[in-house]
């Protein structure tokens, strides 16, 4: 008999659970997919574009050229190049693979005249690649090539040159690091830091396994634009002279530094500009004291004194309130409020006139001069002559200095910044002034960049539009004349070149306490600015002497390193003398 078995019926509900289950199982599973794809393609989209990109392609960054420096002569010269790009070898080691690090740093030390400590350390270094030393000349990178030491190699980059060295080390500036870039610094190197630089160019392109470029890809490819070449209005033969003499009539005179600038008055063109101490560009590194990388012709204001007098005469002629024949007495001394001005030498000299204040230098004179026209008159001249701001020549690192004292109520400000104390000026300021001297009463904007030329040889000429009829022509010949009784017959004899008439002036500045009141009686600058020949003015030119030691008066420091240089332009330029 066979015994039938009886399963029980399914539970309805139990079907239902496993269904639903099975459902949210697969729910969860797509969701989980959806997300991991949006995961990828949206919220890390462009990671995983780039390290694509990164397997599969190349993004390279393409370098652009700097742009080079140029002295510019005189008469269409053949220009001279001052600031470059040269490949110089830079050595470095691979630790690991030094054999014989003791040897190897010893015979290295020696050879690149480094520390053999510092060597010794960088040699046995943990690193993958340790730099030695940057900038190798062709000498040493040729023995060391000869050496083939283990571990030690050399690899050529690109650096700045400056073939001229130390000379116009302040106006040209140089390229250094800032913050591991090489940006160019002071000078024309910073000034004009985004037009010599250029611009980098980008190429991305398509790579097969092997790295090499799939022609039929896309490609993008920007390409690199170099810097401007920039050529500058100094000339090279008249600068060296000025630096040349400026370096030995400072070491005459146990002077620690000066500057002299000197330009064309009909254009504004700077012909030299010369700063001491300076430096060498090639090893700006070595420099202990950083200020000598300031431009001391823009930045090294001060109390110009006596050579300030033209200025204060140009206003009162040009007032028509004296002539050159006016006449005053001169007792010696004057009293202004509760403050007694003196001359240099007090001897009282009775009745001069306006001539004879300038060739003596008398301090009571160029304070009649300023008195006849007043104190609002003659701040307003001042400023109209260009001082209290900056000079737009195109170089950075200017002051403005500092006309505060012609703000305040009181005659004496006044009567004493009519003979240069109490107000600080620049050289480049003095120079901008003068030029209204020189130029027939036509004051001219000093400027250094005589053309940009573009890498599609394009050419921009940055020239200042700047000029002013700040004097009467006939204001600035009589005082152009009276500076030549400066010359022929005042303190300014030393600046006189033979066979020909120089305007000029003298100026011996106090030098204030920075700590105190009052002036150093045994600090002074000395000073002496001119031009010439006076009938057609082919140059002018500031002489500046700090703190000569051995005599005390610009007549024996500025003006005959002046009339040497004078000297010297003339006979370059080639103007004959206009005199026996």
């Amino acid at each position: 008999m066979n015994t039938i078995t009886s399963y029980p019926k399914p539970n309805k509900n139990s079907y239902t659970i496993r269904i639903f289950l099975l459902l949210l199982f697969i729910t969860l599973f797509v969701a989980l997919i959806i997300f991991r794809v949006f995961n990828l393609q949206i919220l890390r989209g462009d990671y995983f574009k780039a390290l694509a990109e990164n397997q599969h392609g190349i993004q390279q960054a393409i370098n652009a050229n700097r742009g080079e420096i140029y002295f510019s002569p005189i008469n269409n010269g053949v220009p001279v190049l001052v600031a470059t790009n040269v490949a110089k070898n830079m050595v470095f080691a691979v630790p690991k693979e030094v054999t014989d690090k003791p040897n190897t740093a010893a015979k290295l030390a020696k050879l690149l005249e480094m520390d053999l400590t510092e060597v010794a350390n960088k040699v046995a270094g943990s690193g993958n690649f340790s730099i030695i030393k940057k900038q190798v000349d062709d000498e040493v990178s040729k023995t060391l090539k000869a050496m083939d030491l283990p571990g030690i190699y050399l690899q050529a980059e690109d650096v700045r040159f400056y073939p001229e060295k130390d000379l116009a080390s302040q106006v040209i500036g140089f390229l250094g690091f800032k913050d591991d870039i090489r940006v160019g610094q002071y000078g024309v190197e910073g000034k004009y830091q985004k037009e010599l630089a250029g611009s980098i160019g980008i190429l991305d392109a398509d790579t097969d396994p092997s790295g090499r470029w799939i022609t039929t890809a896309s490609r993008s490819f920007v390409p690199a634009v170099d810097g401007d070449d920039i050529y500058l209005t100094i000339d090279r033969t008249i600068q060296f002279k000025a630096e040349e003499v400026l370096k030995k009539t400072l070491a005459e005179h146990d002077a620690p530094s000066g500057s002299i600038v000197i330009v064309e008055p009909k254009t504004g063109a700077i012909l030299a500009m010369a700063s001491e101490p300076g430096f060498d560009l090639n090893n700006y590194g070595k420099v202990v004291d950083q200020s000598v990388f300031n431009n001391r012709v823009l930045s090294g204001d001060y109390e110009p004194g006596s050579i300030f007098k033209p200025i204060t005469m140009a206003a009162a002629i040009n007032e028509k309130k004296v002539t050159p024949q006016t006449t005053y007495v001169d007792a010696g001394e004057l009293q202004i409020d509760d403050k007694l001005i003196k001359n240099s030498d007090p001897t009282p000299r009775g009745e001069q006139n306006m001539i004879e204040v300038l060739t003596e230098s008398l301090n009571t004179g160029a304070v009649y001069a300023q008195q006849q026209i007043g104190n609002d008159k003659f701040k307003k001249y001042v400023e109209r002559f260009g001082f209290g701001k900056s000079v737009d020549l195109g170089l950075s690192g200017q002051v403005e200095g500092n006309l505060d004292n012609l703000k305040r109520k009181g005659d004496i400000f006044f009567a004493t910044a009519s003979y240069g104390q109490g107000i600080t000026v620049t050289p480049i300021q003095l120079i901008q002034a003068f030029t209204a001297i020189a130029n027939g009463g036509k004051m001219m904007t000093p400027y250094v960049v005589r053309k940009i030329v573009h890498s599609d040889g394009s050419i921009d000429e940055p020239r200042p539009d700047t000029e002013e009829q700040i004097l009467d022509t006939q204001t600035a010949v009589q005082v152009a004349g009276m500076m030549v009784e400066v010359v022929e017959s005042g303190h300014g004899k030393k600046a006189a070149v033979s066979g020909y008439y120089i305007a000029g002036k003298t100026g011996t500045a106090q030098v204030a306490y920075k700590d105190r009141s009052g002036y150093d009686p045994n600090t002074n600058i000395g000073s002496f600015i001119g031009f010439g020949p006076v009938d057609d003015p082919r140059f002018l030119m500031l002489v500046r002497i700090d703190n000569p030691t051995s005599v005390k008066f610009a007549e024996s420091t500025a003006a005959p390193a002046f009339g040497e240089i004078a000297g010297f332009i003339l006979n370059y330029m080639q103007i004959p003398p206009s005199r026996q």
